[in-house]
């Protein structure tokens, strides 16, 4: 096998091993539990969570679907089927003057796409 075979073939090796096959990779319906609440777990639960910072401030605690579906404070962020009004995605997504996760690193463009495909899906606890 020629050297460039052989560095093509180990690239496809791992291209091949970093796809996800969870069902929101490849169009098909978002499920909160298996796509969307692994995102929030990793990236959201430090600071919104019950005695968190995030949670303190806000009244925003996503330990539990419940609690994302009810909101702030202020009201709910979650508006299924309308991302483009979600609080949720107007603040992931670099909408607002604050950005979701606050002072952290932003979410991947492929985590940003579930959550406003999982709410123009309706934000169902699938």
């Amino acid at each position: 096998m020629s050297k460039i075979k052989y560095i093509v073939a180990v690239l496809l090796v791992f291209l091949f091993a970093g796809i996800n096959n969870s069902s929101a990779d490849w169009g098909g319906i978002v499920s909160y539990e298996e796509d969307v609440y692994p995102i929030i777990h990793f990236r959201c639960l430090s600071c919104h969570k019950k005695g968190g910072i995030g949670e303190e401030q806000s009244g925003l605690n996503l330990e539990t679907y419940e609690g994302l579906m009810k909101g702030t404070k202020h009201g709910p962020i979650v508006v299924p089927r309308n991302p483009l009004v979600s609080n949720l995605n107007v603040l992931v997504e670099g909408r607002a003057a604050v950005r979701m996760p606050h002072n952290k690193k932003r979410l991947t463009p492929c985590d940003v796409e579930i959550l406003h495909r999982w709410v123009q899906q309706g934000a169902r606890n699938n």
